[in-house]
């Protein structure tokens, strides 16, 4: 439960000037204009049957007794939603998580919005420059909030979107629950100083193993988001041919079949599944990762085959994004480390109570003379190059709000230029990510191993 504390408030008025900033300085990524009648959701408690010991109590969601909805927004229309909050003594926000919106809409309290409080409300309104797959969750006691439920997905349609035969979204995501199907504790100091707590129940759209039909011999647009808050997946298909087609909302440079693919919490995948062309054939997704393969999801064919052919598929279109200038960019050193720091520690709205993380060895907020001074201040309209280095022995899936950046190397494999909001950084892994800083506003920089970022791992960049 999140409290208001003298840090916060003094939190709040340290980081007053850089919202207010936020809010004076014009941006291609302003309010919508004209917003369409707003989406209502509402943060509230409610219960679910997540296993088979009967009904789940204090699951939260954006509705009763379902999982919250996916949203379609269409690329480049203005979209709104109206946030009601009734959970108990619990406020909130929600973060569009991949979104280059404006800096008012990013849901990250204290540095972009307050908070919104039980029985208040708060309105977002914005238009989507991007299309493809992003979700939406809270940046307000994001472990307990996100681990009871409050994570959904997000569909951005372009006009030139290829032609598939069907669609199917899968939200990923655990639940740490016990025997009696009731809630355990969300984290353990030990694991949150190591990988993570892992969650005790798997479920892909908040059911364990679903299957859905699909035309046989057809094109399926399978759209995944990872919405855990620890969990790292290692993607596998069976019994069907998938070829990746987009990563985190952005088409991928030159398309691949699916094989292995290592994907963390805060990233998406788009594939485009070639169904097998026998009635009742099922194509399985799985993640092997670790020593028990498990079954996410299944398909199965029906009807007569449509004898689809991958090849045939239009291309994505690329999102309108500018290319940073490697010849003048700025080089900004961040280095993921371990600390030994082990006391309780404000983060942004809340905190573990403990301190394992930092980036450049400060803990957010870091023992500074100010603590809450941003990481780099960036100038609109530069280029940058983030040398993110990871000197720790885990992973980390490092996500950057407002705005995108594209992989230009690593120091330990061949990456393609994939352009992205979250890279997963492995164990001794340096790597260098090239942006324009194209957004004002100040915007969150974390690992979204969620015990990470509430431990230190947390920061964020000023753009002026």
């Amino acid at each position: 439960m999140a409290v208001l504390t003298r840090r916060n408030l003094l939190k709040a008025s340290a980081l007053a000037g850089a919202y207010g900033a936020g809010i004076g300085i014009a941006s291609r990524f302003g309010l919508a204009a004209a917003a369409p009648e707003p989406l209502i959701l509402t943060a509230q408690t409610t219960e679910m049957k997540l296993t088979d010991a009967g009904p789940t109590k204090n699951v939260l969601s954006y509705a009763s007794r379902e999982m919250p909805p996916t949203i379609r927004m269409k690329q480049g229309e203005p979209f709104a939603a109206h946030l009601i909050n009734v959970m108990e003594n619990e406020p909130t926000t929600i973060h569009w998580h991949g979104l280059r919106i404006d800096n008012r809409m990013d849901g990250v309290p204290f540095l972009t919005q307050p908070y919104v409080y039980t029985q208040d409300s708060f309105d977002y309104s914005f238009t989507p420059p991007d299309a493809g797959t992003f979700w939406y969750h809270p940046h307000c006691n994001t472990l307990a909030q996100m681990g009871h439920g409050l994570t959904g997905m997000i569909i951005v349609e372009s006009p030139d979107d290829p032609d598939f035969d069907a669609e199917v979204t899968l939200n990923l995501r655990d639940w740490r629950l016990g025997g009696d199907g009731q809630f355990i504790a969300q984290f353990r100091p030990r694991d949150a100083a190591k990988a993570g707590t892992y969650g005790t129940v798997r479920t892909a759209n908040w059911q364990r193993e679903p299957q859905y039909d699909a035309p046989a011999g057809g094109l399926v647009r399978l759209r995944l988001a990872i919405t855990d808050v620890t969990r790292i997946y290692s993607l596998k298909v069976e019994g069907a041919e998938a070829t990746v087609i987009a990563i985190d909302g952005n088409p991928v440079p030159e398309r691949f079949p699916l094989d292995l693919l290592l994907l963390g919490p805060g990233q998406r995948l788009d594939l485009a599944l070639r169904m097998p062309d026998t009635e009742g054939a099922v194509a399985t997704i799985e993640d092997i990762r670790g020593t028990n393969p498990t079954t996410i999801a299944r398909l199965r064919a029906v009807g007569r085959s449509l004898k689809r052919d991958t090849g045939d598929l239009g291309r994505l279109a690329a999102n309108p994004m500018d290319k940073a200038d490697i010849s003048t960019a700025e080089q900004i050193p961040l280095i993921l480390s371990a600390t030994a720091e082990n006391g309780a520690v404000d983060s942004i709205c809340g905190s573990l109570g403990y301190s394992f993380w930092a980036i450049n060895k400060a803990p957010w907020p870091g023992d500074t003379p100010d603590p809450t001074a941003p990481l780099a201040e960036m100038k609109l309209g530069k280029s940058y190059i983030l040398n993110v280095e990871n000197v720790t022995p885990h992973t980390h899936p490092i996500h950057l709000h407002g705005m995108s950046f594209t992989v230009l190397s690593s120091s330990t494999r061949q990456v393609p230029p994939l352009v992205s909001d979250t890279y997963l950084i492995q164990p001794d892994e340096k790597v260098r990510l090239a942006l324009v800083a194209d957004n004002p506003g100040d915007w969150v920089f974390h690992c979204h191993i969620i015990e990470h970022q509430k431990t230190g791992m947390t920061g964020y960049f000023r753009v002026v």
